[in-house]
């Protein structure tokens, strides 16, 4: 099928264009209240992921709301280690938990590298719905989370400040670290392949909890797995999008991947000197959307100084905050496609 508007995937391959592309990350969820009515009528957010009409249905809602130049499916990035055999639950206002977590390799030993087609196929099934719903209209995103964001609440089993029990196990038992790293690897690697099989036009890996290892504990624990994801996805553009690793800016921008996501502490400038063969993505502070519209298209004009408007795909420093108005988010889409055009 012919995209309507390819704006995103001819950035991503890194060729020029008459316009800046824009996205947020977060885009389809609670910033809308359309989002609200179908969760009420899912009844549980992983009842709502799992169902593939439902997910399509929020998944199109910001390209209708805040005509977006791409959709991102609906899901969650623990649906990986649910697939390898450790479900999880979601806590309203709290966030996920899983009951069991994986600590030793005695633990290990009961999960399995993930089936995509059988384990996950609710996912490929949104995908592909969604790609014949948009009918062309923008490209559609596939994402996963990067290994050892997924060895976090794997190991942690809930969210964290700090995830000490995570980094413990780094320091105390690196064997089963990286045996569980590789099985989340492994499981990913056939993930994402078979979302774009499925339909989806990139894939974005989010390392969401990469700030929180030092420099040398990255390039051990989480680059070369990362590097592993990006060798073997070759049928669409990749995006890492590692958050608080301004560390690993050069390093990221040596894998075999087109885009490389940047949050809001990482300079424009700085950023282009480290990643120069790469296009770059973000970064505005989501708490800019809490601004007024004036202060919002200052801020998206302080962006394009930094970055240019070539190689250049704009979107928020990490996803959209729920309690954000959606016309605030509308004026930053509409801010990027007035100030963003060559």
């Amino acid at each position: 099928m012919i995209l309507q508007n390819d704006l995103l995937l001819r950035t991503a391959r890194g060729e020029l264009t008459e316009r800046v592309p824009v996205w947020m990350m977060r885009q389809a969820g609670r910033v809308l209240p359309q989002y609200r009515v179908v969760r009420e009528r899912a009844g549980s957010f992983i009842t709502l992921a799992k169902t593939p009409e439902l997910a399509a249905e929020v998944t199109i809602q910001p390209v209708d709301a805040f005509d977006v130049d791409a959709a991102i499916i609906f899901s969650d990035i623990l649906v990986v280690p649910e697939a390898m055999g450790l479900p999880y639950e979601m806590i309203e206002s709290k966030g996920p938990l899983f009951p069991k977590t994986v600590r030793n390799m005695n633990d290990l030993s009961h999960l399995r590298v993930a089936d995509a087609e059988s384990d996950l196929g609710y996912v490929l099934d949104a995908i592909k719905l969604t790609k014949k719903e948009l009918n062309g209209r923008v490209p559609l995103i596939g994402f996963a989370g990067a290994p050892f964001t997924i060895f976090c609440y794997m190991t942690e089993g809930h969210g964290s400040k700090t995830f000490s029990v995570a980094k413990k196990l780094l320091y105390t038992d690196p064997d089963f670290a990286h045996a569980l790293l590789q099985q989340i690897t492994d499981s990913t690697i056939a993930y994402l392949q078979a979302q774009v099989r499925a339909g989806a036009d990139l894939v974005q890996i989010f390392d969401s909890w990469a700030g929180i290892l030092s420099p040398e504990q990255y390039r051990t624990f989480s680059l070369p797995y990362i590097k592993q994801i990006c060798d073997l996805i070759t049928d669409a553009p990749v995006t890492v999008f590692a958050k608080g690793a301004f560390f690993a800016r050069h390093e990221i921008g040596q894998l075999s991947c087109d885009v490389v996501g940047l949050d809001w502490n990482m300079d424009p400038h700085e950023s282009r000197q480290l990643i120069p063969d790469r296009v770059l993505q973000g970064n505005l502070d989501p708490c800019v959307l809490y601004a007024d519209f004036a202060q919002i298209r200052a801020e998206v004009k302080q962006m394009f100084d930094g970055f240019g408007h070539q190689h250049y795909i704009a979107n928020l420093g990490h996803g959209i905050y729920p309690d954000t108005n959606p016309d605030k988010a509308r004026c930053f889409v509409d801010a990027v496609k007035e100030l963003g055009s060559i």
